[in-house]
């Protein structure tokens, strides 16, 4: 055999070998595909022709204490575009239809520019008829633009809640990159007050639906006639303490004015009725263009959003003389019969700090009821700042609440390290206790704080964590499930609670008391009232008290701005609201206690 013909069997050879390798590689890959890699076919082959829609949750409803209804659910019309289809020559004519301005659209596209286009974007939520109607007209010259029925917060109890309920807002970037396991672009999350502290417990769980689509994206039909859909499950349902007729007096009596309300429970702290003054309307965060509207709340001068019954800090004024008389009764600086001459204020060094009247020798408790001056001027004097200090941490003052929303102020109770650190270390002088005797000077508290501290003084020293919510109820078993809050006990004797509530009976109940103006006919109410000395303008009106005198059902704090004493301005708010809520529970008992032993 020579060279050439040698030559050509092993250039056959070679060419069978890699027939044979190639058809071998083919019939590998094609065993792959049908059989390995079955399933991941089938997936894309299903992301092609089936698209899921996500289904969101109906948020949890809240129910007052009294199982009314104050916060639910509603369905709304939401307009959404997506971006692979929709054209941007549309903007003018879209944006002039919905009344919004130039450049809308496009800011709101940019800004989800980082997800995929075939993600539908909303810019609109909470649409109303007039452009559903016009949508529905011209869908057929319009591309890439729908619209969608979605749930959003139903406002619409009477009760305005603001600052309580808080708000959702569609959740933001940065929070979707930290919790993507949970939730998607478009969510709804709260963002603020009740909604925000209690998110996990309101939030429910997504279902979906499977469409089938064509190339386009377009619905052609359900996916299985949707055996395969899984609808959605609603969150947990919350009860609040607070109740509804009390609230809405609440905020009736503070239409047309800045201050603060806040009510609670003696014997629980669960919060009766709560009021921020000026508030806002949650209703309007539902909208995409929500940012505008904060950017009117951020810019009005009376500062809407700011929440003045946990985060505004006011000098309590004599609202804070019990607390003087408390903590002289409890360490034994002061008796029941010890009485102290007022001769119309007190002279301490080259300054005279005035008294209203000229009350002569006066006792603690008439010294709480005629609220006298010159009694509490020489009692801090003789307690010292270390002691009243101390005392007024016991109360809470000076450090958050523990409320169970999180915009809160801890407020300013000082000692001796606050004045060295503010003043310097002997460069004050016991001068500047003489206005803390009365509530004034360095010292500020929240109208939260306040009725915190009336409610211990009204249950003789005994309450729990002020607190909103008092139960949920569980989504899948509709047991009632009681949340726990921590128990607050002060060691202080029942012999100087006694004293206090006399003076605070008196003041309201008797000829000579300050506060006469909380007086209600068929319900005793005790009380005392207070200025709060305002450097800026007209000093604020301040009242705190609780009722039944005997066996107090709700302890209260009034507080309104600029307006000057709090017997003609903040006594008969208080007054009335004790009214509203008092009438009607002091003749049923508590329906929360009796449902819960039902379901329990």
């Amino acid at each position: 055999m020579n060279d050439s013909s040698s030559g050509f069997i092993i250039r056959k050879r070679i060419l069978s070998f890699m027939i044979i390798g190639f058809t071998a590689i083919v019939i590998f890959q094609l065993f792959k595909m049908q059989m390995l890699d079955n399933y991941f076919y089938v997936e894309k082959s299903m992301e092609n022709s089936v698209k899921k829609k996500l289904i969101p949750a109906p948020r949890g409803v809240f129910y007052d204490r009294n199982f009314n209804v104050i916060v639910s659910n509603k369905p709304a019309f939401s307009i959404e575009v997506l971006p692979s289809e929709y054209n941007v020559k549309q903007n003018t004519l879209i944006e002039s239809v919905l009344n919004v301005r130039p450049g809308y659209i496009s800011n709101i596209l940019e800004a989800n520019k980082r997800y995929s286009p075939h993600i539908p974007v909303k810019i609109r939520r909470n649409s109303d008829f007039a452009f559903m109607a016009w949508l529905n007209e011209n869908k057929e010259m319009l591309e890439g633009i729908d619209y969608d029925i979605e749930l959003q917060r139903d406002y619409s109890f009477g009760i305005n809640g603001s600052h309580i309920f808080g708000y959702t807002k569609e959740i933001s970037a940065s929070q979707l990159r930290e919790r993507r396991s949970i939730y998607n672009m478009g969510d709804y999350i709260g963002f603020s007050g009740i909604e925000k502290q209690y998110e996990e417990i309101l939030r429910g769980n997504k279902g979906y639906s499977l469409t089938l689509v064509d190339s386009r994206q377009r619905t052609i039909g359900r996916y299985l006639e949707g055996k395969e859909d899984i609808p959605p499950s609603k969150g947990n349902d919350l009860i609040l303490g607070l109740d509804a007729d009390a609230q809405l007096m609440a905020e009736k009596l503070f239409e047309g004015k800045r201050g603060a309300l806040v009510a609670v429970e003696p014997t629980t702290g669960e919060i009766i009725a709560f009021v921020s003054s000026p508030s806002f309307d949650l209703s309007k965060f539902a909208s995409v263009t929500s940012s505008e509207y904060w950017d009117s709340l951020s810019s009005d001068m009376d500062k809407p959003i700011f929440n003045r019954a946990t985060q505004s800090i006011y000098p309590p004024g004599s609202t804070f003389k019990m607390l003087s008389a408390i903590a002289a009764l409890d360490a034994g600086v002061i008796t029941e019969h010890t009485t102290i001459n007022c001769p119309g204020g007190l002279q301490f060094g080259d300054r005279f700090f005035k008294c209203m009247h000229v009350h002569g020798r006066i006792g603690v408790v008439e010294a709480i009821k005629k609220s006298c001056n010159t009694f509490f001027y020489q009692l801090i004097l003789k307690i010292g700042l270390e002691k009243w200090s101390d005392y007024g941490k016991q109360f809470g003052f000076g450090k958050r609440t523990g409320i169970d929303i999180q915009e809160e102020s801890p407020g300013i109770l000082p000692d001796s390290a606050y004045y060295d650190r503010v003043y310097g270390k002997g460069k004050w002088t016991k001068g500047f206790l003489v206005s803390l005797g009365i509530g004034q000077g360095e010292l500020g508290a929240s109208p939260l704080q306040l009725a915190k501290y009336t409610a211990l003084i009204a249950n003789n020293g005994k309450s729990y964590e002020p607190h909103f919510v008092r139960a949920y109820i569980d989504k899948y078993t509709s047991e009632i499930i009681p949340l726990s809050f921590n128990k607050i006990e002060l060691d202080i004797k029942q012999k100087v609670f006694d004293l206090i509530q006399e003076g605070m009976f008196k003041a309201v109940n008797e000829p000579g008391g300050t506060a006469g103006n909380a007086k209600l006919d068929n319900i005793e109410v005790s009380g005392k009232t207070g200025t709060s000395q305002n450097p800026h303008g007209k000093n604020h009106a301040l009242f705190v008290g609780y009722a039944p005198s005997k066996d107090p059902k709700i302890a209260i704090a009034v507080l309104v701005e600029n307006v000057g004493f709090g017997n003609t301005h903040a006594a008969p708010i208080a007054r009335e609201v004790i009214k509203a809520y008092l009438d009607k529970n002091e003749i049923k008992k508590d329906s929360f206690k009796e449902k819960v032993a039902r379901a329990n």
